[in-house]
């Protein structure tokens, strides 16, 4: 029997390679980025067309390869950065594995522009598929010009898989954001199908924020700064009023490479435990410095995923950095008894004080009712009975019944929970201002108020975006609401939803949007937020249908609406929820499928307490 073990071919070993280092185009514009850098570019052009699909190119000012070293640089495992096993633990670079330039030429087409300070003429390289097409002298400035085109050209199933160009280009504009925060020092502009989103400037690091998420965060920013033997911790984070449901931005880097560690997140958040909502998350920007072989980068293909020797050590240290910013900057009330040096003013006495007199007294007749006396002048002569006669029907012990005959029939095909909904008790009870019990014939029905309030305005809301009848209330003074690139694409894209559910918004340039009218019916709530709000739902569903995108807009609205748990309702107000709700096409379940109601049965209580 003949051997059956052989070596792939190097370009069957790329493409597999190719699958855990090259998974979207928002890998390659890391990888290119990230090779930039380490060259020691000073300035870093990103321009990409149909989100990365069609081509990703990347201009930088850095070193630049020889013939030899741009040649050799596409084969697998050949890289400057690292030259002994021992070097792993002393990376000072942002790559070191020698296997991104080996991937994109094994899924893509690449051409590359290439020049160092002491050449005369560049280098020109063609390749496709890991095959080299051409090496020309060509005529270039100093640095590397990396061009990709056709991605996954050669792997059609990976190229159906990639989402919409929407999709695709927020994930570009989510790891270009990774790279110019930790970078201040570098020049950075993104061009997408030939519109520029982003030009950064060289700039310290809170200038290099402000510039990438807009100037309002800047009254936000607390700094972060502690240095020990074990690191040095540097940073900003968020005000407690500027905590988020959704959307907050969070960021962790560690010599300068971004990294994601809920651990350490836990830590930034712990000192904020009684001072945000719960559920809300505030924005940090935390950056360590950690001797290079206390951290361990290799991991995954991503690096992203960084293990820390010390890491508990690390968590209390940022953990009493924070907790230290929060109150240094006297963001927490705190009572001061020190009043040394301070001027001692006196106390009112309600006896008065020497010198000054009585009070002055108010004089009135306690015995006087308006009500009781007509008034003396021509108005108002007529009875109010006369005004206003009594309604028929009116009486107060007349019961209106919740659901018809021809009402609950149809209810009961709908809804299963509709049929046990029948002689209810006109009495309700609410416990601990979340739960709406009342007594029906097969024994006891809880109902969420929230969620049931949801399912009541999503119904609404949807009705009136179908039947183009939302109307629109215009604001006094209008908002301006800064967002980020990606946030700015999304909420482009859900301009004409936003529009047909009432919202007036007016695109100021530069990621600013006037907020000039909200729909009618929300006019309590806080108009940027609930944008923020509904951009961040949109950006986590990434809808790509027009009916999914109005969906979602009307669920997030919903939410924002809703009864919060734990508020207080009269009789009244309970009984015109459970009207309303029994009235939607679903009562058992909220749009995103929790439960809204459920039955104690009769007989289940027995049980219990037989």
């Amino acid at each position: 029997m003949s051997d059956i073990i052989q070596l792939l071919p190097d370009s069957v070993a790329n493409q597999i390679a190719a699958g855990e280092v090259i998974q979207r185009p928002a890998s390659v514009v890391k990888e290119l980025v990230e090779n930039a850098l380490d060259a020691g570019a000073h300035h870093i052009d990103v321009i990409v067309m149909d989100a990365g699909r069609t081509s990703i190119q990347v201009i930088d000012d850095g070193k630049g390869m020889s013939p030899t070293d741009a040649r050799l640089s596409f084969e697998r495992h050949a890289t400057s950065k690292i030259r002994k096993a021992d070097d792993l633990f002393d990376l000072h670079t942002m790559g070191f594995r020698g296997e991104a330039l080996a991937s994109i030429a094994a899924v893509a087409q690449v051409e590359l522009r290439t020049r160092r300070q002491e050449d005369e003429v560049g280098t020109l390289l063609t390749l496709s598929g890991s095959r080299f097409s051409g090496q020309e002298p060509v005529s270039c400035p100093v640095g590397s010009n990396f061009k990709v085109e056709n991605l996954f050209f050669n792997v059609p199933a990976r190229r159906r898989f990639l989402k919409t160009n929407v999709t695709e280009l927020n994930n570009i504009i989510t790891v270009f954001e990774r790279m110019v925060l930790v970078n201040p020092q570098v020049a950075f502009t993104l061009h997408s199908n030939g519109v520029q989103l982003m030009d950064l400037p060289v700039s310290g690091l809170r200038q290099r924020i402000l510039a990438v998420y807009g100037k309002r965060i800047n009254q936000d920013l607390l700094p972060v700064e502690v240095e020990t033997s074990v690191c040095r911790i540097s940073g900003f984070v968020g005000k407690p009023e500027s905590a988020r449901k959704k959307g907050a931005h969070q960021f962790f880097f560690v010599n300068g490479r971004f990294m994601k560690h809920p651990y350490f997140g836990k830590a930034v958040m712990a000192p904020f435990e009684r001072l945000v909502p719960q559920g809300e998350q505030v924005p940090y920007f935390i950056y360590f410095d950690v001797a290079p072989a206390d951290i361990d980068v290799n991991i995954h293909p991503t690096k992203t995923e960084i293990k820390f020797d010390n890491e508990q050590a690390i968590w209390q240290i940022l953990s009493a950095a924070v907790k230290e910013a929060v109150g240094k900057f006297n963001e927490v009330p705190q009572i001061n008894f020190d009043t040394e040096g301070r001027p001692d003013i006196p106390v009112f006495s309600s006896g008065g004080m020497e010198g000054t007199g009585s009070l002055p007294k108010v004089q009135y007749n306690p015995q006087y009712n308006p009500f009781k006396t007509k008034p003396s002048t021509g108005w108002g002569q007529e009875e109010w009975e006369s005004l206003y006669p009594p309604t028929q029907g009116s009486s107060d012990t007349q019961e209106q019944e919740l659901f018809p005959p021809e009402e609950a029939d149809g209810g009961m095909e709908a809804t299963p929970a509709s049929e046990i909904v029948t002689d209810r008790s006109p009495v309700h009870y609410q416990y601990k201002g979340r739960y709406i019990m009342t007594a029906v014939k097969s024994g006891l029905m809880i109902i969420d108020q929230h969620r049931a309030h949801i399912r009541v305005l999503y119904e609404e809301y949807m009705k009136k975006v179908r039947n183009h009848s939302w109307m629109t209330q215009k604001v006094l003074f209008p908002e301006v609401v800064e967002f980020s690139s990606a946030e700015s694409e999304t909420l482009s894209r859900m301009m004409p939803q936003l529009t047909a559910m009432g919202f007036s918004i007016s695109d100021l340039g530069g990621g600013s949007f006037s907020v000039n009218g909200i729909p009618a019916g929300v006019e309590g709530l806080n108009a940027a937020a609930l944008l923020r709000n509904l951009v961040a739902s949109v950006m986590e569903m990434a809808p790509t249908v027009k009916e999914q995108m109005e969906s979602a807009l009307a669920l997030d609205l919903a939410r924002n609406a809703a009864i919060p748990t734990g508020q207080l309702l009269s009789n009244e107000e309970m009984e015109s929820l459970v009207n309303n709700l029994f009235l939607c096409d679903n009562v058992s379940l909220t749009p995103d499928g929790k439960p809204v109601l459920c039955i104690l049965k009769q007989s289940e209580i027995e049980h219990l307490l037989g």
